[in-house]
């Protein structure tokens, strides 16, 4: 469970840090995917590389949530077949 935490903080402050950079004006994560929304007109691989790379903590940390939430709820269901 430790081991957990530990991946869970990493990627929260991975997200906090690298996934919002630069912070002003705006979160660089938040431009480019308002460019891909508007329909990425202009955009070069360096702009996709750079989504990725903006992008990536954010989706570690939403894995490593749904890994932990999927395991919580089958400890309760085995625990709730137990009573």
């Amino acid at each position: 469970m430790k081991a957990d935490n530990n991946r869970i903080r990493l990627a929260l402050i991975l997200s906090l840090t690298l996934g919002l950079a630069p912070f002003v004006p705006e979160p660089h994560l938040v431009g480019k995917i308002r460019w891909v929304l508007g329909g990425a007109s202009g955009m070069q691989p360096m702009d996709y590389f750079d989504l990725l790379l903006h992008g990536g903590p954010w989706v570690y940390l939403i894995f490593l949530s749904v890994l932990r939430v999927n395991s919580h709820l089958k400890k309760s269901q085995a625990n709730a077949t137990k009573a």
